[in-house]
């Protein structure tokens, strides 16, 4: 089981007016930091897919995944009130296609792990950054790969009792088609389908006059492309400027 969770605080203490989120990945087995980066945006779908992807790219697929109740987690109707597990998150429609099981913490206690692996490295990484004199994202995040991370996992990494992997090996899985956002749409009367402000044009498809009327999946991608589907049939992709690639 793997721990995820952002921590929003001003890392970089020779910058004190910026706030940042660190999202990190957890290994409950041996406690070792498998992913660590800083965010300006928090905890963002796209933030929290991007770690996922590092994760699932470089250990394989995870038995669960375990996280508190953000808004990329799950759905809550009114503040309050249990979540809607029926209503999946573009993040829980990512791991069920992927057979990771999602646990959601209910309090602090339960996420007791996670809030002092937090704890620690509030203690640790924000002095070490301003030791090293770092003042930007980009050069604390590779601080934070090249150095901090490792030692991190030096130190406070265990065996697990079981020393056989639970991880699954990712084989074929195509993660860009599930780490993606999702959108069901209507292909417009001059072919062309709308997703995030950005007009995609449909080009002329085999065994087809228009696209006129079709209810298709558009996704958008980690690099900020998208591609259209009609069923398991890719009518076509775009670059991040809607431009057909």
């Amino acid at each position: 089981m793997l721990h995820l969770d952002g921590s929003r605080h001003q890392w970089l203490a020779l910058v004190p007016d910026q706030w940042l989120t660190l999202l990190a990945v957890v290994d409950d087995a041996t406690k070792k930091l498998l992913y660590a980066e800083l965010w300006p945006g928090g905890e963002s779908v796209h933030a929290v897919m991007t770690a996922l992807r590092a994760v699932l790219q470089r250990y394989g697929v995870p038995m669960a995944l375990y996280t508190d109740r953000a808004h990329w987690a799950v759905h809550t109707p009114t503040s309050g009130t249990a979540p809607d597990r029926t209503r999946l998150t573009q993040v829980g429609r990512a791991l069920k296609r992927l057979g990771v099981e999602h646990i959601l913490g209910y309090s602090p206690q339960a996420r007791g792990r996670s809030e002092r692996v937090n704890r620690t490295l509030q203690d640790r990484l924000v002095n070490e950054l301003r030791v090293a004199g770092i003042r930007t994202v980009a050069a604390a995040n590779r601080y934070l790969r090249t150095r901090f991370v490792p030692a991190f996992n030096a130190e406070f990494g265990r065996r697990p009792a079981d020393r056989r992997s639970a991880f699954v090996p990712l084989g074929r899985v195509d993660l860009e088609q599930i780490l993606c956002v999702e959108a069901e749409r209507v292909v417009g009367r001059d072919n062309v389908v709308t997703a995030d402000g950005v007009a995609l044009q449909l080009g002329k498809q085999p065994g087809r006059r228009t696209c006129a009327g079709l209810h298709v999946l558009v996704r958008r991608h980690l690099d900020g492309g998208h591609s259209v589907w009609y069923g398991p049939r890719c009518l076509a992709r775009y670059d991040a400027r809607g431009r057909a690639a």
